[in-house]
């Protein structure tokens, strides 16, 4: 949950690195005594806005692979067994016997380190016999080795159910911050996207701690590229951990729709950068603003226009036949002032016209 509150916090240092990061790129691209685009600018703004585009993205970059190094350097019990995810309940057997062997604390010369040597068997032994039971296999690889506290778990039914007693709350919680954070106009950029992300994420966890195998894209996609990539010692990604990168994942697409998103469209015209979200913010309070001048004055014409019908009329009251001459006299007015002004009547009446002046006999009059 600490990744969806510090999008309050991260939003200085962006600016302050970009701040000297421009002065380090002027300071190498233009000459020493050749002048340099001034604050207040538009070359200057734009610099700017592409630079921070720049800080931001690097930053995202190294927060994916933060991810991935802690996930790495946390290892599995796989890892720690060293055997592959679809080892079998021989493999692993044959495999802890060899490494008790080795670690066992009575075949292990300690110097003092009782305590860690200890643990360290404890470990392996743990490990083996989670990967040995194929119920707390299943969990383990959906929910990590938080399984090890669960009390009361016994059919894989308990574990998907003790699961989702910490799934659902994360993103109950999650949905009423961004609720929140978009009540109080700080998400207004892109808020159906956040959405979006969410729903998927919820879809994509939800999907891999309930079904019996592991997700394709995981299984059959990002492992094998990932294995290309980082060679055979680099560790495959489990369920639970592609799930806890999924998760940073998504507050990296936040900070990136919240601080890049409006930058792409940013407008460096006047000298400054003025975000998208805060452009489209002012155009539409202008917008309203201009609305509301709008009706003010329509509403003043209308009064205007009643007061004074009312002042042509007041020396008829009383009459009625009058008053109805009066009304019929001006109905017929705005019939015959409509139909003139309407375009299609005045163009028929231009080409009537013409069509005249070019059959009159020479000399005659009267055909204007």
């Amino acid at each position: 949950m600490s990744g969806f509150l510090s999008l309050l916090g991260w939003s200085f240092l962006p600016n302050l690195v970009t701040g000297w990061l421009q002065t380090i790129y002027y300071s190498i691209t233009i000459r020493a005594g050749d002048p340099k685009p001034r604050p207040g600018t538009p070359r200057y703004a734009e610099h700017r806005r592409r630079i921070h585009i720049l800080v931001v993205s690097v930053y995202l970059l190294y927060t994916i692979y933060e991810a991935d190094y802690e996930l790495q350097r946390a290892g599995s019990y796989y890892s720690d067994l060293n055997v592959p995810l679809d080892a079998s309940e021989r493999d692993i057997k044959s495999r802890f016997r060899r490494l008790a062997a080795l670690y066992h604390p009575d075949k292990v010369q300690t110097n003092g380190d009782e305590a860690d040597v200890n643990d360290y068997f404890v470990k392996l032994k743990l490990a083996s016999e989670t990967l040995l039971d194929p119920v707390r296999r299943f969990a383990y690889e959906r929910f990590g080795p938080d399984i090890i506290g669960w009390q009361r778990c016994v059919t894989v039914r308990d574990y998907v159910y003790r699961g989702a007693k910490v799934i659902v709350p994360y993103y109950a919680a999650a949905a009423f911050i961004m609720y929140g954070l978009g009540m109080f106009g700080y998400l207004d950029w892109g808020r159906y996207e956040r959405w979006l992300v969410l729903a998927v994420m919820f879809v994509f966890e939800l999907h891999t701690v309930t079904r019996p195998y592991r997700p394709a894209v995981v299984d059959k996609i990002i492992n094998p590229v990932l294995s290309l990539v980082g060679g055979q010692t680099r560790s495959p990604y489990l369920p639970f951990q592609a799930i806890a990168l999924v998760r940073k994942l998504s507050v990296t697409v936040f900070i990136g729709i919240s601080q890049i998103g409006p930058m792409l469209l940013a407008d460096t015209s006047s000298g400054q950068v003025v975000p998208a979200n805060k452009k489209s913010g002012n155009e539409e309070t202008l917008l309203r603003q201009g609305l509301d001048r709008l009706e003010e004055a329509a509403m003043g014409l209308n009064a205007d226009t009643t007061r004074l019908l009312e002042v042509e009329m007041a020396p008829f009251q009383g009459d009625e036949e009058m008053m109805g001459v009066m009304k019929g006299k001006i109905k017929e007015w705005l019939v015959q002032n409509t139909i003139r002004a309407d375009p299609m009547v005045r163009d028929a009446l231009g080409r009537s016209f013409t069509k005249r002046r070019i059959d009159a006999p020479a000399g005659a009059k009267g055909t204007r």
